[in-house]
């Protein structure tokens, strides 16, 4: 009989960011990137602390060399021949002064406390240290990442994450690196996923803190106890939909390796006469077609995606990685309407002069894109408002009609009133001025800065009527949606319609429209849209949703998808 690794036994002492028993009081950090920016700092001023206490340190531990290696040469010419030693009266003196003045001046330099400051300044910032939800938040958004972009756990490792997405992207743009992770980094990754009962990514993780590993005397961390959860997450994949024979295989030998380097190991040697039974029946079992399908799957523990359609999910990931299925692909006869202009919109007076860039992206549903709608110097206001009051994202809870968080969208944001500053009262003539609808009934402007790996999954702009207190009847509901591109994102990060296969990437300046509802009021489905999770960089966006009440006389005047 299997017997499993307990799920909530934690291994020797690896774990002191998860264990942590600091936690910080607004506990969302990884949920926007420009909240994380104080940490760099932060860890800058204890860096350079610590450096200061093992300067300190060095000087002690040098004093204490120096003096043992005065007190040993004279210990080693005194031992030799003890009472003539002592014959010589200097000899007498020196070893009484030793004893009443030397040793208890080491002792002194022993006790002294050269980690006081060092301590002090670190207890100083201690509350602002990122909580377990942080660190349980930023290892899920590298699994995200990797899912979403199918991303291989050992490029990940190798510093490679995103680099090809960057360069396809922003050919020009410095692409911002990280370090190699060390196979504890690995296995600290595949760890969150265990304690998430997500299997799959802990043995992705559990490979490749194995393939990584090298005795490391500042870690407790063993190459059995990385077999360990290597086992038992295989033997765990294998069990689910998404296993196959490779799994138990790879649950077998691990446990194989193991044993090899404690074969006292008691769990383990059970587990390998079960695994043993188990590979024996599956073979048995296995088809020849069933093997054939499972010889296309990438990777070992590569997920089975083979269906006769693509659900909305694995849409949304592969437009996120800039592919389309080919079932979206635009005819010659819609391209041919897809154009850019300078637009008035019919000679409107604000626009006489400074027109804007129009390019209509997309047909049906009819998308805009307004070029450098926006100037630097009024998206570093926006911004600067809204940052101090950045707070994590709410959906509405379509049962109870309830704001709550939620794991499918990760971001932080802040509403900007007309009142607060004129960039901001600028900013909602020039939506109206574009879009000929009134900005009466329009929402405030909403700020978003998105986190680590920072998302928002598939989901309508405008409330369905089913839904518990869905809009005011003095607005109605969501007519159109202008999202402005506040800053340009490295990789990763863009828009995406899975009913209609459209990808807009983040443009710094830029705003897209649409409308959500048909004239009759009724929602346009094609208008489904999501935010894709931000690979590498910071993406910074503001929305103006835009209500029905007001537009009865202005919508056949401004931008129209019927037109």
């Amino acid at each position: 009989m299997f017997v499993p690794r307990p799920l909530m036994v934690l291994p020797v002492g690896l774990l002191l960011l998860f264990l942590g028993q600091q936690a910080c009081v607004n506990a969302e950090v990884f949920t926007a990137l420009c909240d994380m920016e104080y940490l760099i700092h932060m860890e800058k001023d204890l860096v350079d602390s610590l450096e200061q206490y093992i300067q300190r340190e060095e000087d002690k531990l040098n004093r204490i060399k120096t003096i043992h290696s005065r007190f040993k040469a004279v210990s080693k010419m005194a031992g030799e021949e003890p009472v003539k030693h002592l014959h010589h009266p200097v000899n007498a003196y020196l070893l009484v002064k030793r004893y009443t003045r030397d040793w208890p001046l080491l002792e002194a330099w022993i006790q002294e406390d050269t980690a006081e400051d060092f301590l002090y300044n670190l207890t100083k910032v201690k509350e602002s240290f990122p909580s377990d939800e942080d660190y349980m938040g930023a290892g899920k958004a590298l699994v995200r990442l990797q899912d979403t972009y199918d991303l291989s756990t050992q490029n990940i490792a190798m510093g490679k994450m995103g680099q090809e997405m960057a360069k396809a992207t922003h050919p020009d743009m410095e692409f911002t690196k990280s370090p190699e992770l060390w196979s504890e980094d690995c296995f600290e990754l595949g760890r969150l996923a265990y304690v998430d009962q997500d299997y799959y990514h802990c043995a992705l993780w559990m490979e490749e803190a194995l393939a990584r590993f090298q005795p490391d005397p500042t870690s407790d961390l063993t190459k059995d106890t990385i077999l360990d959860y290597l086992a038992y997450a295989s033997y765990q994949v294998w069990l689910g939909e998404e296993g196959n024979q490779n799994n138990i295989d790879r649950a077998y030998q691990a446990t194989k390796e193991l044993l090899k380097i404690n074969p006292e190991h008691t769990r383990a040697s059970n587990n390998m006469q079960f695994f043993e039974k188990e590979i024996a029946k599956t073979r048995n079992l296995v088809t020849p077609q069933k093997e054939e399908a499972e010889s296309t799957d990438r990777g070992e523990y590569r997920r089975d995606l083979a269906r006769d359609y693509l659900p909305e999910r694995e849409i949304y990931e592969l437009l996120c990685q800039a592919e389309q299925p080919e079932y979206f692909n635009i005819t010659p006869s819609r391209v041919k309407h897809l154009k850019c202009r300078y637009f008035n919109n019919n000679n409107h007076p604000r626009l006489l002069l400074a027109p804007q860039k129009l390019e209509q992206i997309f047909d049906k549903p009819k998308m805009w894109i307004f070029h450098n709608i926006l100037e630097d110097r009024e998206m570093d206001v926006i911004k600067e408002l809204a940052q101090p009051r950045l707070r994590r994202a709410t959906i509405q809870n379509s049962v109870t009609g309830e704001l709550e968080h939620a794991s499918y969208r990760i971001s932080k944001s802040a509403w900007l009133q007309g009142w607060e500053h004129k960039v901001i009262r600028r900013v909602n003539q020039r939506v109206e001025d574009v879009t000929g609808l009134t900005m009466e009934t329009a929402e405030e402007l909403q700020v978003v800065n998105y986190g680590m790996g920072g998302h928002y999954e598939p989901h309508f702009d405008f409330a369905r009527k089913e839904e518990k207190s869905a809009f005011d009847p003095k607005e109605g509901n969501r007519i159109a949606t202008m999202l402005f591109y506040m800053s340009d994102v490295e990789a990763g990060g863009a828009t995406v319609f899975p009913q209609v296969g459209a990808r807009l990437v983040p443009e710094k300046g830029a705003g897209a429209f649409w409308y959500n509802l048909f004239k009759s009021g009724e929602g346009d489905m094609l208008t489904r849209h999501a935010a894709c999770p931000v690979l590498v960089g910071s993406k910074w966006v503001s929305n103006k949703w835009i209500h029905e009440r007001g537009q009865e006389f202005r919508r056949k005047c401004g931008l129209s998808p019927e037109d």
